[in-house]
């Protein structure tokens, strides 16, 4: 079972279109949100390599040129953290349930939102992306910052189950798939057994989907 969505209101009047690619963290933290909500959806995948996110159609829909956008109804909403929390806000049966309404929870979770657009992607993403389309820049500081983050991220896990606090909430949405992928930037986490034990927690949620293997993620589990 996903969220309960059985009010007409939760529900939006079509499909949501969901702009962007399989392989971006980014965009799996939108899908997998909107799995959880159970909302209908509809992808609609652009090559990145073919720089079809800097289209001038595709501009329009975001100027900076970042996937994912979406495209509910007459709205258009760009970077994964916004449209979490607008789904969120919008959709979801209990908005508290993934984010918290008293202050300190609400800052918890933005601390995390905070993470996943700095640490995160500076550190794991950055690395990931080095090796998924084989950059000639060398990888070792960005390899580095990752596994500070880690070792972070390990102490913290190990004092509480998920990132904000005793449940799942947005922040573990935020920051789930760069972490999950992070082998694939050549970013081990076999020192990391609370985060890994994490991964599982996010991975049990009613919802959740994972995110595509790319051929330089596959290499990484063999080897």
């Amino acid at each position: 079972m996903t969220e309960n969505t059985t009010t007409a209101q939760r529900q939006p009047a079509q499909p949501i279109q969901l702009f962007g690619s399989a392989i971006s963290g980014h965009v799996h933290r939108v899908r997998f949100f909107l799995s959880v909500l159970g909302l209908p959806f509809e992808i609609v995948e652009l090559n990145l390599r073919q720089r079809e996110h800097r289209t001038p159609e595709f501009l329009a829909r975001n100027p900076f040129g970042q996937v994912p956008v979406i495209e509910d109804g007459e709205v258009t909403l760009a970077d994964s953290n916004a449209i979490l929390v607008y789904l969120n806000e919008r959709y979801a049966s209990d908005p508290a349930r993934w984010m918290p309404r008293d202050p300190v929870g609400a800052a918890r979770v933005q601390r995390w939102f905070s993470v996943a657009a700095g640490p995160l992607a500076y550190g794991p993403a950055a690395a990931r992306v080095m090796a998924l389309f084989g950059l000639a820049a060398d990888p070792a500081e960005t390899v580095t910052r990752s596994h500070a983050l880690l070792a972070v991220m390990e102490i913290h896990l190990g004092q509480q189950p998920f990132l904000a606090g005793p449940a799942a909430t947005l922040a573990d949405i935020a920051n789930y798939a760069y972490v999950a992928h992070a082998p694939e930037g050549r970013v081990s986490l076999d020192a990391y057994p609370q985060v890994r034990a994490w991964l599982a927690r996010v991975e049990a949620l009613p919802g959740f989907v994972p995110m595509v293997r790319t051929p330089v993620g596959l290499a990484a589990a063999q080897s």
